[in-house]
Order: structure tokens, then sequence, then C-alpha cells
């Protein structure tokens, strides 16, 4: 979006810029050229007064219009009434005067009277640049000037003015590349983060905020993005807390259930319906220690799963022992942190190493492994049993409660943080079962 804006903004600075240079350009173009052109004219006339005062011999009007020519650049001459031309020697191209030695016809500025009644210098073009002439009554006849600019000289000064107009051109687009760059950064840097806010709510992350400043426009849109954060906080905290309040409800029927099972005359059915009061109980304690949550470690819960996983693992190795079956355990070094619960993690590594021992035969080796990843982290459990039947996927993907052989609980704990879980068969049939942990 940064880079669009740029383009933007210098695009249509380009465009404001030569629609600016290129009118200007073209009347610079006509306005150089006028000018030397009104020189000319004037030069003309200037040397005609000379002629009009009189009492000038014709060494001095020779001496004069040469100097004039020198000092000006444009080749000045005089036809005298005997047709004898002095002054500068004007290009070859240039025809000759007419033969009643007045200015040719096909003129254009200058000409008529001037102050006094005098004619005045008239301006035609010839080959290779333009010509004026005027002429000037003599004594024993008429006197023509003639003043003479080539095409080169009539644009000698346009390319200063032109260097100045493409300089000042650059300048406007290098303001407009400024002037772009602080304004994408004003409306695209609110927006990023922004969009960064919006990333980590839709992760969990209900404590991110987003900017309030910048733009108004963005900044409404950061406003109303943290509103709806604050009320999905609200709602989630409200929905944990119904949950708790009617699990706690729950404790007065079951304590009177556990009463009616030891109440019961046969030991047998007794001991059989308290172990079934005391799993839901358990059950019960779980929900609310998960609604709870929240208010002890945050939206996002973590741990180090190099602890969690050691622990349990070491808590089972009593009756893997028991079982004569070999385990292999493979840890990291230093602590990885996982995005999961201790509690959820601890359930999912007994699960699966649960599953290991109940649906296996005695002596079949196991392994956990641990290993850090670029993500988060990767626990594998495999075994050398006989693998999975061919209903465990359905089985752990109960929505009913039921844990099947555990993986629901493994595969729960890996999703609520972004992971996932995979099954598949190992190198000599056995399970293979993957959880991919991200990282808080």
């Amino acid at each position: 979006m940064r880079r669009r804006i740029m383009l933007l903004v210098v695009g249509m600075t380009t465009l404001v810029v030569l629609a600016f240079a290129v009118p200007v350009g073209i009347l610079l173009h006509s306005a150089v050229a006028q000018r030397v052109e009104h020189a000319t004219i004037d030069q003309a006339n200037y040397v005609a007064l000379l002629l009009r005062s009189g009492g000038k011999t014709t060494a001095q009007i020779t001496s004069d219009v040469t100097s004039l020519s020198s000092s000006t650049g444009r080749p000045t001459s005089v036809v005298l009434p005997d047709h004898t031309v002095v002054g500068a020697q004007l290009p070859a191209d240039v025809p000759p005067p007419a033969g009643n030695g007045h200015p040719a016809d096909d003129t254009h500025g200058g000409g008529g009277p001037g102050p006094g009644g005098n004619p005045q210098a008239t301006l035609h073009s010839v080959p290779g640049g333009q010509l004026a002439e005027v002429s000037v009554p003599a004594d024993n006849g008429t006197d023509l000037v003639r003043v003479f600019v080539s095409n080169s000289a009539l644009y000698a000064g346009e390319g200063t003015w032109r260097v100045l107009l493409i300089g000042g051109s650059v300048g406007l687009l290098l303001i407009g590349v400024l002037a772009a760059e602080l304004l994408t950064r004003r409306i695209v840097r609110p927006l990023t983060r922004t969009a960064q806010t919006a990333h980590q709510l839709s992760v969990g992350g209900t404590a991110a905020r987003a900017p309030t400043d910048g733009p108004r426009e963005i900044a409404e849109v950061g406003t109303a993005l943290n509103r709806l954060a604050d009320r999905i906080d609200e709602l989630i905290a409200e929905e944990r807390e119904t949950v708790a309040d009617l699990s706690h409800r729950l404790r007065t029927p079951l304590t009177a259930l556990r009463l009616d099972a030891e109440a019961l005359h046969d030991p047998v059915e007794a001991e059989r319906v308290a172990t079934h009061v005391s799993a839901v109980e358990r059950t019960l304690t779980a929900v609310i220690h998960a609604a709870r949550r929240p208010q002890r470690e945050g939206r996002l819960p973590s741990c180090d799963a190099t602890a969690i996983v050691g622990e349990r693992v070491r808590f089972w190795s009593a009756l893997a022992e028991d079982q004569s079956r070999t385990s292999t355990v493979e840890l990291p070094e230093s602590p990885l942190l996982v995005r999961a619960s201790g509690d959820d993690l601890g359930a999912a590594v007994d699960a699966l190493v649960e599953n290991v021992i109940a649906h296996t035969p005695e002596g079949v080796p196991f392994a956990v492994r641990l290993t850090a990843t670029e993500g988060g982290a990767q626990l594998v459990v495999s075994d050398e049993g006989p693998g999975l039947p061919a209903d465990a996927l359905v089985r752990g993907r109960s929505d009913r409660g039921s844990s099947g052989l555990g993986l629901d609980i493994a595969r729960r704990c890996a999703e609520s943080g972004g992971g996932s879980m995979t099954m598949d068969s190992g190198p000599t049939g056995g399970a293979v079962i993957t959880l991919l942990l991200r990282a808080p």
C-alpha cells in the first residue's frame, strides 16, 4: 500500500509539473524570440535616428554602424542612395534590397509612423534569420537601414531559461516525493500496526490494542477495533464465569450422589458407583480450573514444555519398569516455552503415554521426543506395538466429552494454542503421535 500511495503522489505531482512546465516552455520559446526581434527593430530605428540627425559623413556612418554591429552581434548595414553599402556585411543568403530602396512587403512587427511621424523599422523573414529594414529620406534619395539577426541568435538566451525551468520542475518533483514519503508514513504506519493488532486478536491475543493516532479515519478504525477487543474480553470472561458457576452448582448433587453410593449395601457396587462419581468430580474440577485460568495466566497461557514433559514421563516411568518396557526420552537441555497451560500439556502427555501402556502388550518399548521447531515445539510419542485401530481418528475427535483413546485431549491441547496433531505408523507398524505446539 505504501508503494501505491508513493506512486500515486509522484504521478500526480509529475502531471502537475508537466501541466505547468510544458506551457511555460512554449511561452518561454516565444518570449525569447520576441525579445530579440524587438531589440533588432530598436537597433534599426536607432540607426535611422542617427541618419535623420544629419551632419555625418559616409566614414562616420560606416564607423558608427560597424561599432554597433560588433557590440550587439547583429550585422547592420546602410544602403546609401547611390546603392553603396556601408557597415557590416550581411550573410550571402540575405536578399538584396528592392529596386526602389524600400523594405520588402512581407513584414511583421514594427512599421507605421514613429515619434515625429518618422517611419519605423519592419521585420520580415529571410533565409537563415530575420531582417529589420527602415527607409530614411536623404538629400539625394533614400538611405535603407538593414539589421540582420540569425535564427541561432534569435533563441540564444533560451537555454538559460530552460535550465531554470527544468531545475524548478525537478525541485517540485523532489518536494512531491518528500511529501509522498511523509504522507505514506502518516497513513501506512498506523494501518500496519492496526493490521498487526487484528492478527494478534485472531490468534487469541485479546490484550493487543490498535493505535488511535494518525488520520481521523484510521484513528476511528483503531478505536473501533479496540472496542471490539474489549467486548471480546468481556464475553470470554462472562462465558468462563458462567461455566465456573454451573460447575460449582453441580458439586451439591455430586455430593449427594457420593453419599448414596456409600449407602449401598453391596461393596462392589458401591465402589463402582463411587469411582464414577470421582471421575465426574475430577472433570468438574478441571472445568473450574480452566474457567478460572484467565485470571491466573492471561488469555494466552504458556508453559515450559521441557519441564512438563520430563515430569510426566518420570511419573509413568515406574509403571513402565513394572511392565518391563524400555523408554527413550529425548528432551532439550534448555527451557522450551509453548502456547499451552502446564495442566493441559501434562494431561496430553498423560493421555498419550497411557495409550501406549493400556493398548500395547507388556514389554513393548516406547519413545517420547521433544524438539524445538522454528515456530514452537514438536512432541512425538511413538511405540512398537500393533498400531492404532482403524477408528482411532474418529474416536480421537469426540464431540461428547469422551476421550476415546485419549487422543482428543492431546488434540485439543495442541489446537487450542494454534498447533495441530497428526497420527501415523512407524517403521515397525507401531503408532506415532505428533503434536505441533506453537510458541507463545
